[in-house]
């Protein structure tokens, strides 16, 4: 049997601390794209295709480079010929984590120990399309199955939130994030449009704006915030002449833009910080760099990759400014480039303060870092840069109503990471301290980090 007890567990004492501290405990997905309709809505998945395949753009991504077809992954081929196209692809995938990954939604939700490949992928489908059928694979049931505690989705600050309203009854918190990406990134095309759209006229009145949505996601149980950033930027300057122009139509040039940048940025931390949100800064991926395939299927959708830009100088301004005003709220920094690890696991330090134990975290392995050499890359530059026991997890940074496995993949790895320290002779034996360590970044340290 591929997936086991043990699986990813190479000692003793990393099969102890899983099978006894880590492996029971509830989710916390603090940040997810989940979509919130589905849930309120406890969409009924169409077939294993539509629950396995439908959004996730990982598994489209292995597939091209597989040579597969566009239309047998986001085109209008049979849904059944797109499956068994991945299951095709998935036995190539050899030290990818879609492998573990799939193998694991498999055996966890659908009871299936069978190595999914193209000449059994009949079988795995007809299996999941029977159980999928069934009102216990809804979605609400997924995530109930799951043990998820809070799912915190990514949500545009225009949103009305109804569907959190409607899910306020259900037994998993669902909470918005707001994510005001749209309204800062004054250099993209759809600017203009989102501005003209919530009725804006004027800089003043754009932060009157986000004030008033912030105001009304905190209501919603909002905990969190979200920016996506291709690099952090940091200019003073005059922010208003700034939008003027750009709204007039003009050109505006790369140092205005992170002049409007900085202030909206800084207008909306102040913002977080009175509510003690949380601030996340996901940077460092370069997107939609495949201009063809963006316009004909759009954003997210597997063209994404690593950049490389340099980001201290910038980030330790913008930290800096935030705590000189002491309004720099819990923050969790992201980069898709691990080169920054160490960038970002010291730049943390210098601005952590009582009475919060991690203030600011190293967010842990993200997008194409939540892989075993990813995860451990980054739990070792916190380790030896910062306090690891402090470190508040994982997160699935996913569409898939199935890949709460992967928090299962990241206990299974962080306790075989402790576990070789241990075996090693690093650290004592001390199961008072490796419980303490072990749950908390499993599930404690986020639940009292986020208040939830």
């Amino acid at each position: 049997m591929f997936i086991n007890d043990n699986f990813m567990l190479k000692n003793e004492t990393a099969k102890r601390l899983y099978n006894e501290y880590a492996k029971d405990l509830p989710i916390i997905d603090y940040h997810c794209h989940l979509n919130p309709q589905q849930i309120a809505e406890n969409y009924k998945f169409k077939n294993a295709f539509d629950l396995f395949l439908g959004g996730d753009h990982y598994k489209w991504r292995q597939m091209r480079s597989n040579g597969i077809d566009e239309e047998y992954i986001t085109g209008n081929a049979d849904d059944y010929e797109k499956f068994k196209c991945f299951a095709k692809t998935l036995p190539l995938l050899i030290g990818n984590p879609l492998y573990h990954w799939t193998q694991l939604e498999l055996k966890r939700y659908f009871g299936i120990d069978e190595i999914l490949n193209e000449k059994n992928c009949k079988m795995i489908w007809d299996r999941c399309n029977e159980l999928l059928m069934q009102e216990d694979f809804r979605a609400q049931a997924l995530i109930k199955k799951s043990n998820v505690e809070v799912v915190c989705t990514t949500d545009d600050p225009a949103d009305d939130l109804r569907y959190h309203k409607e899910l306020k009854d259900f037994s998993t918190k669902v909470l918005p994030t707001f994510r005001p990406d749209k309204y800062v990134e004054i250099g993209k095309e759809p600017f203009a449009g989102c501005i003209e759209r919530i009725g804006v006229d004027s800089f003043s009145g754009l932060l009157d704006w986000l004030s008033g949505r912030i105001e009304y996601f905190g209501q919603a149980g909002c905990r969190l915030s979200d920016h996506g950033l291709e690099y952090v930027p940091y200019r003073e300057g005059n922010a208003a002449e700034v939008f003027d122009k750009k709204m007039s139509g003009k050109a505006i040039s790369r140092e205005e833009e992170d002049i409007y940048k900085t202030a909206v940025i800084r207008h909306c931390v102040r913002e977080y910080a009175s509510r003690d949100w949380t601030l996340q800064i996901h940077m460092g991926a370069i997107r939609n760099n495949n201009t063809s395939m963006y316009e004909k299927i759009g954003p997210d959708t597997g063209f994404d990759s690593v950049h490389d830009h340099t980001v201290a100088e910038n980030l330790s301004r913008l930290l800096d400014s935030l705590e000189k005003e002491n309004c720099l709220p819990k923050t969790i920094l992201y980069s898709l480039n691990p080169k920054d690890n160490y960038v970002l696991a010291t730049m943390i330090g210098n601005f952590q303060k009582a009475p919060v134990p991690g203030k600011l975290q190293l967010g842990s392995g993200w997008w194409f870092n939540d892989q075993k050499d990813g995860m451990e890359a980054q739990m070792k530059a916190l380790a030896n840069l910062g306090i690891l026991g402090n470190f508040v997890g994982m997160l699935t940074d996913s569409r898939s109503f199935v890949s709460y496995p992967r928090h299962e993949y990241f206990r299974r790895i962080m306790c075989n990471l402790i576990g070789t320290w241990v075996e090693d002779g690093e650290y004592p034996s001390d199961w008072e301290a490796l419980k303490r360590i072990v749950e908390g970044i499993s599930y404690k340290n986020a639940k009292a980090y986020f208040g939830f």
